[in-house]
C-alpha cells in the first residue's frame, strides 16, 4: 500500500489549498479514507473521513470550510481547504486502514495571519 500526499503549502489566512493523496496498492474504491493534521507536540487529529458510498464526517473546527472527496477511477483522495486559519497550520497525512493504518508521508500547510 502506497499513499502519496501533495499539494501542501504556505498561504495567508483566508486562503486555500487543496491537497491530494495518490493510492496505489489497494482496492481505492472500497476502502474510508482519512485526512489526518498533526502539530509539534500534539498527537495526530481526525480532520475529515470519506466512506466508500461518499458518506463524510468532519472534525468541528472544519465543517463548512474544508471538504473531502475522492476520484474511485484516479483514485485519488482530496481535502478542499478554503477560509484557512492560522490555527490549520499542521502537517496533514491521508490515511487509510487495513487491518492496521497505513499513512502517506505528509505535506505541510502553513497559514500566516
Amino acid at each position: 500500500v502506497q499513499l502519496q500526499a501533495s499539494g501542501g503549502g504556505s498561504v495567508q489566512a483566508g486562503g486555500s489549498l487543496r491537497l491530494s493523496c495518490k493510492a496505489s496498492g489497494i482496492h481505492f474504491g472500497i476502502n474510508t479514507m482519512n485526512w489526518y493534521r498533526q502539530t509539534p507536540g500534539k498527537q495526530r487529529e481526525l480532520v475529515a473521513t470519506i466512506t466508500s458510498g461518499g458518506s463524510t464526517n468532519y472534525t468541528d473546527s472544519v465543517k463548512g470550510r474544508f471538504t473531502i472527496s475522492r476520484d474511485n477511477v484516479r483514485r485519488v483522495l482530496y481535502l478542499q481547504m478554503n477560509s484557512l486559519k492560522a490555527e490549520d497550520t499542521a502537517v496533514y497525512y491521508c490515511n487509510t486502514k487495513l487491518g492496521r493504518n497505513f499513512w502517506g508521508q505528509g505535506t505541510q500547510v502553513t497559514v500566516s495571519s
